[in-house]
């Protein structure tokens, strides 16, 4: 039986050609992953985001900074995040420390968001307690009177970070549980490939 997988030496390529045609044909939202931080002590948690970019070597999503995922990178920068496009039969995993975008490319991506997504980003203290739900819409009522008619700031605790992976597997659905994985390590300035049993 040949692999499933394509021989590819960049990583990158391969995850190209794998997000094109998620975009494609999964039915909804295609650039959904988890996303696994930990505290210092080495305490994991995981919860869905959207990748927003691939560049400079790594994969990119945006957050506020101040809530649980945000407080946990400034603790310990490591991080793995996962893809998993059901009907494609594939899964795509990547682990390796994270930083923090630029402040110019914050800045871009928040003005590309709609208007409302960018009230929103002012008015939730995300991940901390509140009182009731009317407590919330209060606050974006505010912020909406805080901007009307003007332009959305981007808030200074609203940034991006991009996790630079040091492992990528590829994994692909094979019947009898004979998947097929293929996995590139970092190795210097380029990559190592190897397969994996299922």
């Amino acid at each position: 039986m040949s692999a499933a997988i394509p021989d590819f030496k960049d990583p990158f390529d391969l995850f190209g050609r794998w997000l094109d045609e998620a975009i494609a044909q999964e039915p909804d939202v295609p650039n959904a992953m988890s996303l696994a931080t930990a505290t210092a002590a080495g305490r994991p948690s995981v919860r869905m985001v959207l990748l927003k970019g691939v560049s400079d070597g790594g994969f990119v999503f945006y957050t506020n900074a101040e809530s649980r995922k945000g407080v946990e990178i400034a603790q310990n920068p490591h991080g793995a995040l996962c893809f998993h496009w059901k009907t494609l039969g594939r899964q795509v995993r990547a682990e390796g420390p994270m930083s923090e975008v630029t402040a110019a490319e914050a800045d871009a991506y928040h003005a590309t968001r709609p208007r409302q997504s960018q009230i929103a980003a002012w008015a939730s203290a995300q991940s901390r307690a509140i009182a009731g739900r009317a407590e919330l819409e209060n606050k974006v009522a505010e912020m909406e009177k805080r901007f009307a008619g003007q332009p959305v700031p981007r808030p200074p605790f609203w940034t991006g970070y991009r996790l630079h992976p040091l492992s990528i597997e590829f994994w692909f659905n094979v019947a009898n549980r004979l998947h097929d994985r293929l996995v590139f390590e970092r190795d210097g300035t380029g990559w190592r490939a190897h397969r994996l049993n299922p």
